[in-house]
Formats: structure tokens, C-alpha cells, sequence
């Protein structure tokens, strides 16, 4: 079976998507640590990042920088990055914009609406 994250890529699960390319693609995560906490994935499904093709990996991580400097930008605050590995068996980074209240493993609720501004500001 597939995994969420490779429903998400074939537009089989919608996702509030703020960047895509051939090989990566980057959406809010739905139980946010912090608004805007985004997901970067390559859309290879493999389990563990440190597996991932050389060639994957680097545009993986290219689009984590890539999204962590637009993200600072926007917010105008440090983007904190996390590798877990431990939720999704496909590979994924999480980029969480850093405000004062932050703690691991805290989860913030949003409605639609607000996931919608905060993907329009965001997207690339």
C-alpha cells in the first residue's frame, strides 16, 4: 500500500500544497507545530531519507533550503528543520517557523481558512 505522502503526490488525498518540482513537493502539515510548519517530500517513496538516491536527496534538501529561506522571509523568524522518520514510512523533512511558544511535539489547531491564508503567503 502507499503511503500517505504518495496519495498526496498523485492528488489522491489533498494537501495545501506550497511547492512543487519534478521531484519534490512541500505542503502544510495538517497537525502543526507552529503555522506554516511545512513538509518536504521527494516523490519517491522510500522509508529513510538517509536511502534516498544521491540524486533525490539533493533536490530534496535543495528544496528544503529553498523553502526555509522563503519561510524566514515571510515570518520573519528562524525555520527550525526535523528529520524523525518515525510517523510516515516515506522520507520527509519538516520545516516549522520558530515563535516563542514552541515546543516539540506540540500541536496548534487551524480551520480550513487560516491553513488557506497561511498556504497563499507561503507558496512558490
Amino acid at each position: 500500500m502507499s503511503s500517505v505522502f504518495t496519495q498526496i503526490i498523485r492528488g489522491e488525498i489533498p494537501c495545501y500544497k506550497i511547492y512543487e518540482d519534478d521531484k519534490t513537493l512541500a505542503f502544510l502539515d495538517i497537525h502543526p507545530e507552529t503555522r506554516g510548519h511545512t513538509l518536504v517530500i521527494p516523490k519517491v517513496e522510500i522509508d529513510k531519507i538517509y536511502n534516498l538516491p544521491d540524486e533525490d536527496y539533493q533536490a530534496l534538501m535543495a528544496t528544503v533550503k529553498k523553502i526555509s529561506h522563503h519561510m524566514e522571509k515571510v515570518f520573519g523568524t528562524r525555520t527550525l528543520l526535523k528529520v524523525i522518520g518515525t510517523d510516515v514510512p516515506h522520507a520527509h523533512v519538516h520545516l516549522i517557523p520558530y515563535d516563542e511558544t514552541w515546543h516539540h511535539g506540540r500541536e496548534i489547531s487551524l480551520t480550513p481558512e487560516e491553513f488557506e491564508q497561511i498556504r497563499s503567503k507561503l507558496a512558490l
